[in-house]
């Protein structure tokens, strides 16, 4: 296995680490009711810090994506941080930001920006807007009222309100109606239409199969029966289950389609130096890389004029490249891989922009057992994934890959060095590469 570049951060003592891990319970949507998605991140950045062993005192940077509504300077005062140094959100959209969202707290911390950055995601759908109902179907407001982004949603007694109407919220709903106004006349309401395209493209120039989608569908299933923490834990799935759930939008069936659900995590970064007095072992970002390819403005909603390789592929193989050149290793070296998987068509193809394998030869790798555990050679998504724990927006992917390598996964891989973890595919995205210290 190769090793990685020495970068100026690690001869200075602060090359950035992971040290620690936490999570709410994961729930169906809506079946979180007792506490508001602020309360749920405020939960998770609590068990992070304490997975580490590092007292909130010492925390001076707060980072997330997807437009997390629970806004960094209401965490900070809240959660009694004493001086907020540093705060992004990463522009990716949706779950192309979960790495990215990683690697803006490893630049923070590596420039000195920051010593201790949590990063966070809260997402609580049955409070919000279900992803799949599509644009124009949004659910009742947060819990307790408010618009959500702080502690106005709390909880409380009076039950689910609208948000209030500002000029910044009539402002958001009217650019996402021009958004959608080119798609939905022609019937593309949610992501599962919109992804199903995509899948389709791809089974017609390659010859991708429904078993080969299923193949993701289930071995993530199997893995997820290990893990207490999934939604589906206790729910084995097989081949013919896969085959007889109802169609969503063709090709994709039932099961090829992620969860939908209420919970939040985190991960606690620091540096090396501080991370050799925490609680539990450190986990070494090795490397990052952000971005995507011409014409993916916002993936397949909108932009579809780009050339067809690019329309039938993650989208991310110049974030691959990126990727791969820092860490200074290859697909080859890499010992469990935790995809994204809001569907299993777009975990085939982002196994081919990463390299495991060429264009078109997705489907196979998958069917050949390839990404199950414990005998296959890329052990994916040990946790369950989108598809079987639980959807936040693959945070929770970078949750498994830190358990990994510390030897506290439920589907542990023996003697795992590297794991990589990309975002959403199909939109613009990012990955990391975690190495064991």
């Amino acid at each position: 296995m190769g090793g990685h570049v020495v970068s100026q951060a690690a001869r200075r003592g602060r090359q950035a680490c992971i040290v620690g891990v936490g999570e709410t319970p994961y729930a169906k949507w809506g079946g979180i009711t007792d506490s508001s998605e602020y309360q749920l991140a405020v939960r998770a950045v609590l068990a992070a810090l304490d997975d580490a062993g590092i007292a909130v005192d010492e925390v001076d940077g707060l980072a997330s994506f997807a437009d997390d509504r629970n806004e960094a300077t209401f965490m900070a005062a809240d959660l009694g941080i004493a001086e907020l140094r540093y705060t992004s959100m990463s522009w990716l959209p949706g779950g192309g930001g979960a790495c990215a969202a990683v690697s803006n707290a490893a630049t923070a911390v590596e420039s000195g920006q920051a010593d201790v950055v949590v990063v966070y995601r809260s997402l609580c759908q049955g409070q919000f807007r279900r992803f799949g109902r599509g644009p124009g179907n949004a659910a009742p407001g947060p819990v307790g009222g408010g618009d959500g982004r702080g502690p106005g949603g709390s909880g409380g007694a009076e039950g689910p309100v609208r948000p209030r109407r500002t000029p910044v919220v009539r402002r958001a709903r009217s650019l996402l109606e021009a958004h959608v106004a080119f798609t939905m006349p022609f019937g593309m309401f949610g992501p599962p239409i919109a992804y199903a395209m995509v899948a389709r493209r791809h089974m017609h120039r390659f010859g991708t199969t429904a078993e080969h989608m299923g193949a993701v569908a289930v071995s993530t299933r199997a893995h997820a029966q290990h893990n207490r923490r999934a939604i589906m834990s206790g729910r084995p799935m097989t081949m013919d289950d896969y085959l007889a759930s109802r169609p969503v939008s063709d090709p994709f069936r039932l099961f090829d389609c992620c969860l939908e659900s209420d919970g939040a995590c985190a991960v606690v970064v620091t540096t090396a130096e501080r991370a050799a007095d925490t609680r539990r072992g450190a986990v070494d970002i090795v490397a990052s890389a952000q971005g995507t390819v011409r014409g993916f403005g916002h993936g397949q909603y909108s932009n579809v004029s780009m050339p067809d390789d690019d329309y039938a592929s993650a989208g991310a193989r110049s974030v691959a490249a990126r990727l791969w050149g820092r860490a200074a290793i290859g697909p080859g070296d890499i010992d469990v891989a935790q995809i994204y998987d809001h569907f299993t068509a777009l975990v085939l193809l982002s196994l081919e922009d990463f390299g495991f394998c060429g264009r078109g030869e997705g489907g196979p790798l998958a069917a050949s057992g390839a990404l199950g555990w414990p005998d296959g050679a890329l052990p994916t998504n040990t946790h369950g994934g989108s598809l079987s724990e639980a959807y936040v927006h693959g945070l929770n992917h970078v949750v498994e890959g830190v358990r990994q390598l510390r030897d506290e996964s439920t589907c542990q891989v023996r003697d795992a060095e590297t794991v990589l973890v990309t975002s959403a595919a199909g939109v613009p995205t990012s990955a990391l590469v975690l190495g064991r210290r």
